[in-house]
């Protein structure tokens, strides 16, 4: 029972912790489904684990429809996990999520084949997914892992690296690491991909245009100059906004 006292509190004290939103303990206990969802998962995983398969899956459901929230009872799930929101967000069967998780609305550990063996991520320690993350299949988000917003990660990611995308990409970053998951700072591989193409067909009609210009040959007008520049400058003000 005194195990069981602290474990609730300690669910309680991380929801202040990771959202800014919590104001009363009245407030986390009663209306934050992400902390109800992971209470009913206690339940059913303990359930499960005693071999009480259909009370186990009776008691996710019941879940799922109070919550919105779907974690399969053979899911591990370690301490300080919190789920902000959490609409929509489904981990599967063996799934396995580490210490100090935060997950936003949306996010999906999915499996990727039919066969009965491990199928669904690992999660690692201090992993941070953001809203409508997706990883599938036997792959491991190492500890520190940041997953943007939206992006599909369908490869294991290593510790502390930051990724974007469909699919997923470690984005290059040259920036300080991000102690939080502030998506409009995270950086953006194929915009800079682009802009850097773009910056290089730059370069080689300048030096066209010289070359032309020296042999006497008439140098055509640069009809896609100003579309050029309206794309970088697209690109640029997506990322301040």
């Amino acid at each position: 029972m005194v195990i069981l006292f602290k474990t609730l509190k300690e669910d309680i004290q991380t929801v202040f912790a990771k959202d800014p939103a919590a104001r009363s303990v009245l407030e986390v206990i009663f209306c934050y489904p992400g902390l109800h969802a992971l209470w009913f998962h206690r339940l059913a995983r303990f359930l499960w684990w005693h071999k009480l398969r259909f009370l186990a899956r009776s008691v996710s459901h019941i879940s799922r429809f109070l919550t919105g929230i779907e974690i399969h009872p053979g899911a591990k799930i370690g301490r300080r996990f919190f789920i902000d929101h959490g609409a929509g967000v489904v981990i599967g069967e063996t799934a396995e999520i580490g210490d100090d998780v935060l997950m936003y609305q949306g996010v999906v550990l999915g499996g990727t084949t039919f066969e009965k063996k491990k199928r669904h991520p690992t999660i690692g320690n201090n992993v941070v997914m953001g809203t409508g993350a997706v990883a599938l299949g036997a792959i491991t988000i190492a500890d520190g892992a940041r997953i943007g917003s939206g992006s599909v990660v369908v490869k294991s990611v290593p510790p502390g690296a930051t990724v974007v995308g469909i699919p997923g990409r470690i984005a290059e970053d040259h920036h300080e690491p991000l102690l939080e998951l502030e998506h409009g700072k995270l950086p953006d591989p194929v915009a800079e991909a682009i802009r850097l193409v773009l910056s290089e067909q730059e370069k080689l009609g300048e030096r066209m245009k010289r070359l032309e210009s020296l042999s006497g040959l008439p140098v055509p007008k640069d009809e896609l100059r100003d579309r050029r520049g309206k794309i970088v400058r697209e690109f640029s003000q997506g990322e301040g906004i």
